[in-house]
């Protein structure tokens, strides 16, 4: 195991490149940090048990969202919307492409860019899968008016790095002529 050496004091960096004191362990929101860990866990621990009867895990669920989400989308702009490499993602494809979730056609411009639909299996897993979701999501928001909803929108989105919405959104719609599916 590698050791790790505070010699200089923890520091982080700032825009400039520059290093700054790392914050006191008092300011650090600790609360904040702790909800978004457990509402991660639950909110993925529901779909992550039915994945386990298909032998599917985490990668498999994310890979069918979004192609299903978004018909017909590239297997490059995939790759960077779930920024993961394409060793990654082609041990994940390969499976779902096997075992009938996705089906997978040739650009009709570009022979080279693969196109990747969901196929009526793959669709009903992703609206189990998204039933489960959407269930723990409207049990959470029961109680919580729609400024509450719209506040906790808000923050969501402000937790994306902040180039990220323009580029997930480019690489899914392209010239914006695909909308997402409903």
């Amino acid at each position: 195991m590698t050791d790790i050496n505070f010699s200089r004091g923890p520091t982080n960096p700032d825009s400039q490149g520059a290093t700054s004191p790392a914050p006191r362990l008092a300011e650090l929101r600790w609360d904040i940090i702790e909800l978004l860990f457990f509402a991660y866990r639950d909110f993925v621990g529901d779909a992550d048990h039915e994945l386990e009867a298909f032998g599917f895990g985490r990668a498999h669920h994310r890979v069918m969202h979004f192609v299903y989400r978004y018909p017909g989308l590239k297997v490059a702009d995939l790759l960077d919307v779930l920024r993961i490499t394409k060793q990654s993602l082609g041990r994940v494809l390969k499976q779902l492409l096997d075992e009938g979730y996705i089906v997978q056609k040739t650009g009709n411009n570009d022979r080279r860019q693969r196109l990747l639909y969901a196929t009526p299996k793959g669709e009903a897993l992703v609206a189990k899968l998204a039933g489960l979701q959407t269930d723990r999501i409207t049990r959470a928001l029961r109680d919580i008016n729609p400024e509450g909803v719209a506040a906790i929108s808000q923050f969501l989105r402000a937790m994306i790095d902040r180039d990220d919405p323009d580029k997930v959104l480019e690489a899914i719609f392209g010239t914006g002529s695909k909308k997402p599916r409903e």
